[in-house]
Order: structure tokens, then sequence, then C-alpha cells
């Protein structure tokens, strides 16, 4: 090397993970092994603390978080063990918060599944920290306030879901270019073509073989569901600032066209790729560098045709939920989500059928009282209202 020149010292991308056990979170994790220049220096988890034990001593972060104290108190003994490692250890919404607004993190990836996410999601736009953005409950919820914060703060909020990714990617080098339509793709979960009498009986166990994606089971009762897709209809709506017309959603079984863009002039600006999250996740991370990612490539001469067709908008009623919630506005999108969030753990845990979800859903959007203007702690109180008023229809 001569003597006048520099040696290029890559800078370490520091980042945080909100849900670090969860699909998102652990193939976060895969892109940080592959990438060389990723250091995660914080980790949050809920119950599953033997796997954060195990990303712990890979990563060696200086902060964990876990659900409650007593997890805490469990992998604290776990990591006594441990020769010259000792992280800070804290729990529930505190530590998700610390996790959130962690010193030297740059870009957080929120991972967590829920409206559980909001909170931390937006204690990290006030530290001005970017969010890798996989918590879709967050805009669902508190879309013109965490957009607005971001704005304010200068902090870039940059999507994680493959089929935002999509449009974000379709968008690129158009800035000055108005939009005409997001067309938003779904795959159409397990029950693809299936009417309400078929769905009358369907097991947990059915709903969670879904066709393409490997996801958490939350998220895939989503997609069989389609209301998946309804809250990805009122995220795209404010990651994209358009009108809820605009957002046209379409069936694409085989998941190769993620989403994509239609411009004024008649132009669609399509993302393609096969099945796999890594592809966003990294591109988010690394935004707007593209860097090579190990894995299956698209190959068009084994592709006989893309299919494409419409929702079925009376079997799978997600979707006209979410259009309505959007409409009304307020704290509505947000009683959409816990009233799901809520209907869903009852299908897991087999106390409810499947059809039954869109039953609890549709009774708290027809019974909530709808605050027009909420701060996030109104927001925040949703989730357990809306818990009650379901709990006491039975």
């Amino acid at each position: 090397m001569h003597l006048n020149e520099k040696k290029t010292v890559k800078e370490m991308k520091k980042i945080s993970i909100i849900g670090s056990t969860g699909s998102i979170g652990t193939q976060t994790l895969e892109v940080a092994r592959v990438n060389k220049d990723i250091e995660v220096v914080a980790l949050a988890a809920g119950k599953n603390i033997k796997l954060l034990y195990d990303e712990a001593l890979e990563f060696r972060p200086r902060l964990l978080s876990v659900g409650d104290e007593s997890l805490a108190q469990e992998i604290k003994e776990m990591l006594k063990s441990v020769p010259d490692y000792s992280p800070e250890v804290m729990y529930g919404m505190d530590g998700l918060k610390a996790v959130a607004t962690a010193d030297e993190a740059k870009t957080v990836v929120t991972a967590i599944v829920g409206m559980i996410g909001l909170e931390p999601t937006v204690a990290a736009i006030n530290a001005g920290k970017d969010i890798a953005l996989a918590n879709k409950e967050t805009l669902v919820t508190a879309g013109s306030i965490v957009m607005s914060l971001a704005k304010e703060k200068g902090v870039r909020i940059l999507p994680v879901d493959s089929e935002h990714s999509a449009i974000f990617q379709s968008l690129q080098g158009n800035k000055d270019n108005p939009v005409s339509r997001i067309l938003l793709t779904a795959s159409g979960g397990p029950f693809r073509g299936k009417k309400r009498e078929e769905l009358v009986s369907v097991t947990v166990e059915e709903a969670l073989k879904h066709p393409n994606w490997s996801m958490g089971p939350k998220i895939t009762i989503d997609s069989a569901s389609l209301v998946n897709k309804g809250l990805e209809v009122i995220e795209a709506k404010w990651l994209f600032d358009v009108k809820p017309e605009q957002i046209e959603v379409l069936i694409q079984p085989q998941s190769i066209i993620h989403s994509a863009v239609e411009y004024e002039d008649g132009a669609i600006i399509a993302q393609l790729g096969t099945p796999d999250m890594k592809l966003p996740i990294q591109y988010a991370l690394y935004y707007p560098e593209r860097r090579f990612l190990p894995g299956e490539r698209l190959d068009f001469t084994k592709i006989k045709s893309i299919e494409i067709d419409k929702p079925d908008r009376d079997t799978f009623k997600g979707l006209d939920f979410a259009f309505n919630a959007l409409r009304t506005g307020g704290t509505m999108p947000a009683v959409f989500n816990a009233a799901n969030e809520y209907a869903v753990a009852r299908f897991l845990e087999g106390k409810i059928k499947f059809l039954e979800i869109y039953d609890l859903i549709d009774y708290a959007m027809n019974t909530a009282e709808i605050i027009s203007n909420p701060t996030v702690e109104d927001i925040v109180n949703v989730m357990p209202m809306t818990i009650e008023m379901l709990r006491k229809k039975g």
C-alpha cells in the first residue's frame, strides 16, 4: 500500500432488534451473520429465553430485555456461567423502550408482533433512531402520529414487510412523479378459493399451513383471514401518503410479484423475486445500497404463467374491515387491530372457530366509542378496553 493511500475501514452498522426470537428477528440475525459489518447492540424478546440466550452468546449485545421480571431473573442466572459477558437485563415495557433507545444503535428493527410495538417505536423515533419497520400495527393504529413525528425528528421509516418494501423499491427514482395506484399483492393464504361454508370447521393446523411464506403463527392466521392484507392497506396509506381508493389488493398466489406501483402515465413498476424475507430486511438495513444476498434466484425460464385474481371479499372480510376503519379514522383502526389480536389469540388457543374471528372484529367495530383525534395514550388504551369489551360479550 502506498504511504499516502488511506486504508478503507468499514464503519460498523449498529442495530437493536425488538422481537429478536420471532420470524423477522431471527432472519435479521441471519442477515447480520452474512454481513460482518453489522453489530447488534441490544435485543428484546418475550418468553423464548432459551433462544434469546443463544442469540446473546453469539452476538454479545450490551442490553437484553424479556417479557417479565421472572424471565429476567432466569436469563440472568443462565448468563452467570458465561465468562467475560454480563449484559444489562431489563423486562417489560421499560425494557422494550430501553432497547429501542439504546445509545449506540443507529437503526431499530421493530420485529415484535402486535400493538405492544407502538410505544417502543415512538420512543425510538424520539431518540432519533431510523426504524426498520416490521411491526405493522404501529402505523395501523397511529399512522398519522408516527409519520408526523418521524418527519419532525428527521427519522427514516424503512419498510420491512415484503409488500411495502416492494412498493418502496418500485418508487425509487420517481420522487416527483405522482402515483396513480398502489397494487398490493396477497398470496390468498391457505384457504384461497374456499367459500364460507367450507371454513366453518377448519382447524388451527390447517390455518397455519401457509403455501409460500414462513411466518409466526399470528401473522399466518391473519394471512388466512386476509386481515393481514387489510392491516397492510392501512400501513401503505401512511407509508406512501396515498388515499385509500388508490390502493388495490390483488391475489398473486405464487408470491412472485411482491407488489407494484402504477404511475400517472400508466407505467407499472413492480418488484419480483422469490419469497425470502431476508431481502427486504437487508434492503432496509443498507438502503439505498444493494448487497449480495445468498439464496434462491427467480428463474423466469421455469415460470409458465403468473396468476392474478381479485380477492373474495364476501368470504374473507378482513379487507372490508380495514377500508371501513380507514374511512372512519380516529381510534377505529386501533379497535380493528385490537379485536383481531384478541380473536386470533382465542382461535390459536382453540377457544373459537375461524369464522368467529370476523364476528368479534365486527362486534368491536360496531360497539366501541371512537376518539376522533387520539393521542398515543388513547391508542394504547384501546387494547385493554377492546379486550374487556369482547370478554364481556363472551
